[in-house]
């Protein structure tokens, strides 16, 4: 199946199998070869033009545990059965305005091969304390890369989609 397809699929069965007062619309989809990540709008905290950013940052993490806490159960449930249907893991988040919570994530181990110079980076990155280890050093460096180039990234993915798509117009070639 192809990614865009699964995204679709995805999508439509969570939106069908999820409460309809969990979310604003439609849940966002984010596929990979090991997780499935299911984010879900809130409505943002209804609150006076004279409240603090304190007070509304406040509210909003207020909003987000008592959501977390209200559908624990039955997001146990849904993922379980999720993960039996499409063999990947089930992860959750919400996003309220701009702001995006996990509330659980895969972290799977991926190897790499670093020349010198670029182990120097991630050692440096330890020795300052930014990070416990390599390991994390270069989750860190993932992160600021993902953070910095969110747009181009963005812009990859959807060519990636597109020659997914041009190729599986194309002829077969397994007759």
């Amino acid at each position: 199946m192809e990614n865009d397809e699964a995204v679709k699929k995805l999508r439509g069965w969570f939106s069908g199998r999820l409460p309809g007062e969990w979310f604003e619309g439609p849940p966002e989809i984010v596929l990979d070869r090991e997780e499935i990540a299911v984010v879900g709008r809130l409505q943002a905290p209804v609150l006076g033009d004279d409240v603090s950013e304190v007070e509304r940052a406040a509210a909003v993490e207020g909003g987000v545990q008592r959501f977390r806490e209200e559908t624990r159960e039955r997001r146990i449930e849904i993922a379980l059965e999720a993960e039996h249907r499409f063999r990947r893991k089930i992860s959750w988040g919400v996003a309220v305005g701009d702001e995006t919570v996990m509330f659980t994530t895969l972290s799977v181990p991926v190897m790499t091969r670093l020349r010198q110079s670029e182990r120097r980076v991630l050692d440096t990155l330890v020795a300052a304390g930014v990070a416990r280890s390599r390991s994390d050093a270069l989750a860190w460096c993932v992160r600021l890369v993902g953070k910095n180039t969110d747009t181009w990234l963005t812009d990859l993915r959807d060519a990636l989609q597109h020659v997914d798509r041009v190729r599986a117009s194309g002829p077969d070639l397994n007759p």
